[in-house]
C-alpha cells in the first residue's frame, strides 16, 4: 500500500482542535480537504503529519505553534482612528475588518479594543500563539 509523499495530491478529513479540546474547524460535514503536499498551502505541521500516511489511516497529532501559525506578533497590532473608518461601520470587539496595503494586497484584521476615538486591530491569524491538535483520516492519494 502506498504512502503519501511530497507532490502527491491527497484528500484528507480532519478535525482541528485547541489543546483544551475546543473544535475550531472540521471537514467531516463536507468534502475532505484536497491538497498537493509540498505546495505550502497548509501550515507546515499539518503537511508533515500527512506525509507517510496510508489510505484509510487515522491519527491524531499535536502541532506546536511554531509549525502552525507562529507566535503572536505585537507589531501586527495597530491603533486606528475611528475617523479613518467608513462611516457605515460601527466597530465591535471581535469584528473582522479588511484593509488593502500599498501593494494592493488585502490584509485581515480583528477588532480587539474599541475606545471613544480609536480602535485597536490585530492582524495576527486567530490561531497564532497556540498549539493545535488535528485528528486526521487519509481518504485518498491521487
Amino acid at each position: 500500500m502506498s504512502q503519501v509523499k511530497k507532490n502527491d495530491t491527497v484528500k484528507v478529513h480532519y478535525t482541528g482542535k485547541l489543546t483544551n479540546g475546543q473544535v475550531f474547524d472540521t471537514s467531516l460535514e463536507r468534502e475532505p480537504l484536497e491538497v498537493t503536499i509540498g505546495e505550502g498551502k497548509l501550515i507546515p505541521g499539518f503537511e508533515n503529519a500527512i506525509l507517510d500516511m496510508k489510505v484509510n489511516e487515522k491519527k491524531t497529532v499535536e502541532i506546536a505553534k511554531e509549525e502552525a501559525y507562529g507566535d503572536v506578533q505585537q507589531e501586527l497590532f495597530h491603533q486606528v482612528q475611528k475617523e479613518q473608518l467608513p462611516q457605515d461601520i460601527q466597530p465591535e470587539v471581535g469584528m473582522g475588518l479588511a484593509s488593502k496595503g500599498p501593494d494592493g494586497t488585502e490584509h485581515q484584521f480583528r477588532v480587539v479594543d474599541v475606545k471613544d476615538d480609536h480602535i485597536v486591530v490585530d492582524g495576527n491569524h486567530p490561531l497564532a500563539g497556540q498549539d493545535l491538535v488535528f485528528e486526521l483520516e487519509l481518504v485518498e492519494i491521487k
